[in-house]
C-alpha cells in the first residue's frame, strides 16, 4: 500500500485552476481500483491519496500523470508501507510481512 502526499508548489488559485481535471483522474484510479481514499490537507498546502498496489514503478507513473504533476502545481512523496493490520472494512486490503 502507498500513501501520496501531495504538497501545492504554486499559490491555490492555480491549483483550483486544475481541480476538475485532478478528480477526474481520481475518479479514474478509484475505478480502476488503485486509489481508495484521498482528500486535501489542512490546512490547505496539499493532500493525500492511499493507494493500492504492490508496484511503486506503476504507483509513480500513476501520480506523474496527475494534472496537478503534469502542470507542475504540486511535489508528490510517495511512501509504501505493509498493512498489516486494518478495520474490517479494509479487510481486503491487509498484507503480510514478507
Amino acid at each position: 500500500m502507498f500513501v501520496l502526499e501531495l504538497t501545492y508548489t504554486a499559490p491555490v488559485e492555480r491549483v483550483d485552476a486544475l481541480m476538475q481535471a485532478h478528480v477526474a483522474w481520481l475518479d479514474t484510479q478509484y475505478t480502476a481500483g488503485v486509489f481508495i481514499a484521498s482528500g486535501r490537507k489542512n490546512p490547505r498546502d496539499g493532500g493525500v491519496i492511499l493507494a493500492v498496489g504492490d508496484d511503486r514503478a506503476q504507483i509513480e507513473k500513476i501520480a506523474a500523470a496527475d494534472p496537478f504533476a503534469v502542470e507542475g502545481v504540486c511535489a508528490y512523496r510517495i511512501t509504501e508501507f505493509i498493512a498489516t493490520k486494518t478495520s474490517d472494512e479494509l479487510a481486503p486490503y491487509r498484507q503480510q510481512l514478507p
